[in-house]
């Protein structure tokens, strides 16, 4: 029986397949995409040149260290897959494991999403328009063209059938690629550095002019959770660890180091080199959107220039190793996180479920399925998405190192939890910084993201209301700090986008009155002049407060509804399961055979007199014990059944004389009586009504108690048993006394 069980549990589990260089290299391909080659020039080094994108990223590095020592922390305490879903679960409650998996869902599927429509960007860039047919529909000025999305939904079905297929092949797969892009990125570097100095490029302005240095560091910084997500993604399929999880802090950190030296290798060599037409580095990256082909990607532009088609080749195989690691990575991660929410049953089981292989193929090609939607959607949103997952990680890290401050502080590890406390610290100052603006953190998240981040968040919460109603077993809504965080995530990212978004229609009114200032725009298509010009230009303003207002209106209204739904559902699940205790209660504390109180509440009663008596609050009272005599006669001559009537007679003849005091069966045929109040000021005269009554049934048929009586001495007694054991010995002093008794 205990092997078959054992094999029932090993086959439930993934099995282990990743050595610690297939689990470096899922982790470096993770955390590394197609946005190190584009991030790097359009927002590092445009926001904070190289110095500061290099420092700030040195920074992010070494806060991303002290989460890697989280992850370590977590994954030697726990080794079911899940990642921090499971962790923050088993540490924090399902509430908590709910709103880390719900942000670990996003963040993983931005990811996925990111690199694979970033394919036919890569097939522009470097072959031309060749999938650019079938023009769909523009989405925000992104043009969707049928071409391009039947090919980024082939690689996505391509990814979902190697990740279904084999654990082994697509890690080992990862592994390659990843040796590919670092060995390429690394030479195509050395190349740079090696040559540069026979060039005329400069590397100033090391900063960028008019603006604070420190502040562009911070910005980098704040913003390096994006850097990096993705080098965690192990922590999901631990159970698939053929090595011990002692190893993991080196493979984390290793993977962070080779992210960061690889993400400054490429600011390196994108300033490296730059087009003649520009005079320093600064002015080529501000005009990268107005530039066509090799050159609106700095790197391949500098590869090429140093190390001629060669660079290029190089780099294009970089780029497509990057984009291929990263798929594999996050459809890993995000099926184990899939598989690991199914087997908790919140929801549906089938998605937990291995296939011959032990792959959870189900939740792989779910995420496959919702994937293929991504091609539709349009670049333009799906960059807003991904700028989501800079929160989104921030909120990950942010629950790992709560949770690893609390277990630790449990276990009296002092290391451990000081590390989770200032890993918490700096995912909340983060946090702030990402959301809130700041003359520092002015547009870290575009307005769109702020609004996409807030949807997400919405929906949560309507998912966790379904998850709450249909809970049968109890486990979620028992934590009010999630649906807090829940109602104030939609609440407060709602009033900041209201704001930015008011902020950026004044913007464009601005803009307007300064065009017709300046004598940009003629008024000949305004029949009523100026003052319908002027008109126009502040009716965005007054349009975009009232749609903002709605939105956010409309938004708290519902999520005050869902909380109050909840709060419902919860109240009503609590009555139900009042009523359900207490009836259990009555049963246990009732005595099935005559209705009076059960042994177990007399224990229970004992203790709460005793309470009293230790805390000098015990109001007089006195015990009776009491036997039924006569029972074994009956039950010999008329049978069991007899036997059970006499008890219950018994029973209401005590019940009848000890009207307003508890009375207890705690045996076969023996009663007690707990006295007082009123019963007690008349015990001497109930007792006498009780021996006559006996005495009369004992010459006339009927049934015998004999009964014991002690009064509670406080000066004497310091618990009710010396009051029960007094009691006890009378009774069988007066049972001896009814010797007529039938026996």
């Amino acid at each position: 029986m205990m092997v078959e069980e054992k094999e029932k549990n090993s086959s439930e589990r993934l099995l282990a397949y990743l050595s610690p260089r297939t689990a470096w290299a899922l982790a470096v391909g993770t955390s590394i995409g197609w946005g190190s080659f584009v991030v790097t020039g359009n927002t590092y080094l445009l926001r904070a040149g190289p110095t500061g994108s290099i420092l700030g990223l040195l920074i992010g590095a070494l806060v991303m260290l002290i989460i890697c020592h989280s992850y370590h922390y977590m994954m030697n305490s726990d080794s079911d897959a899940g990642g921090v879903y499971t962790y923050t679960k088993k540490t924090l409650g399902p509430d908590c494991g709910f709103l880390s998996a719900w942000f670990l869902g996003l963040t993983y599927l931005a990811m996925f999403w990111a690199n694979v429509t970033s394919l036919p960007l890569f097939a522009r860039y470097f072959i031309g328009d060749v999938f650019r047919f079938g023009r769909l529909y523009s989405l925000f000025g992104n043009e969707v063209y049928l071409g391009e999305a039947l090919l980024t939904g082939f690689v996505i079905l391509l990814t979902g059938l190697l990740c279904s297929r084999s654990k082994k092949g697509s890690a080992r797969f990862a592994l390659v690629l990843v040796i590919i892009f670092t060995v390429t990125i690394a030479v195509c570097f050395a190349s740079a550095f090696c040559l540069h100095k026979s060039s005329s490029f400069s590397f100033a302005p090391a900063f960028l002019p008019n603006k604070s240095a420190l502040s562009s560091i911070i910005f980098i910084a704040v913003i390096s959770p994006w850097a990096f997500i993705g080098f965690e993604s192990i922590s999901h399929s631990i159970e698939a660890f053929s090595f011990s999880s002692r190893k993991s802090f080196a493979i984390l950190c290793s993977a962070v180091i080779t992210a960061a030296v690889l993400y400054i290798f490429v600011i390196l060599l994108s300033i490296s080199a730059y087009p003649p037409e520009y005079k320093t580095w600064l002015d080529y990256i501000k005009n990268l959107d107005k530039i066509q082909g090799i050159k609106a990607l700095p790197p391949f532009y500098a590869a090429e220039h140093y190390l001629g088609r060669t660079g290029i080749f190089l780099l294009m195989l970089a780029l497509f190793a990057l984009i291929v690691t990263s798929l594999i990575g996050n459809m890993v991660a995000l099926s184990r996180l899939v598989y690991a929410v199914s087997k908790d049953n919140v929801i549906s089981l089938k998605f937990s479920k291995l296939n011959k292989a032990h792959i959870p193929s189900n939740a792989v090609w779910a995420i496959t399925v919702i994937s293929l939607l991504a091609p539709f959607i349009g670049r333009t949103a799906i960059g807003w998405i991904v700028d989501v997952t800079t929160i989104g990680a921030t909120i990950i890290y942010g629950f790992l190192s709560y949770s690893t401050w609390k277990s630790a502080r449990l276990e009296k590890n002092n290391k451990d939890s000081l590390i989770g406390l200032l890993g918490l610290v700096l995912m909340i100052i983060f946090g702030v910084f990402l959301v809130v603006p700041t003359p520092v953190s002015e547009n870290t998240i575009t307005t769109e993201a702020h609004f996409l981040f807030i949807v997400w968040a919405f929906i949560g919460f309507i998912v966790f209301h379904l998850i709450i109603k249909y809970d049968k077993s109890g486990r979620f809504g028992k934590s009010v700090i999630v649906w807090i965080a829940l109602i104030s995530f939609v609440l407060v990212l709602s009033l900041i986008w209201m704001a930015e978004s008011n902020k950026k229609a004044i913007a464009d009114a601005q803009n307007k009155i300064f065009l017709y200032i300046h004598g940009k725009v003629g008024l000949e298509n305004y029949a009523e002049g100026e003052d319908a010009y002027m008109d126009l230009a502040m009716r965005g303003i007054y349009h975009s407060n009232i749609r903002s207002t709605f939105v956010v209106v409309a938004l708290f209204v519902l999520s005050i509804t869902m909380l109050i739904s909840n709060f419902m559902i919860i109240r009503k699940r609590e009555s139900v399961h009042e009523k359900e205790l207490g009836k259990a209660r009555t049963i246990a504390n009732t005595d099935p055979m005559t209705g009076v109180k059960s042994k177990h509440a007399f224990t229970e009663f004992e203790k709460n007199l005793n309470l009293q008596i230790s805390e000098g609050r015990i109001a007089p009272f006195a015990v009776v014990v009491c036997d039924v005599n006569g029972l074994k006669h009956v039950n010999d001559t008329q049978g069991h059944k007899a036997g059970d009537e006499y008890i219950r007679s018994a029973c209401r003849m005590i019940c009848l004389l000890f009207k307003h005091s508890p009375v207890f069966r705690i045996g076969g045929d023996e009663f007690v009586v707990v006295l007082r109040n009123s019963d007690y000021e008349n015990r001497l005269q109930i007792m006498a009504d009780l021996n006559r009554q006996s005495e009369y049934n004992q010459n006339h048929g009927g049934v015998i108690v004999a009964a014991g009586l002690s009064e509670f001495d406080v000066s004497h007694d310091s618990s009710m048993a010396f009051a029960f054991e007094r009691a006890d010995a009378l009774m069988y002093t007066r049972k001896k006394e009814l010797k007529g008794s039938r026996e």
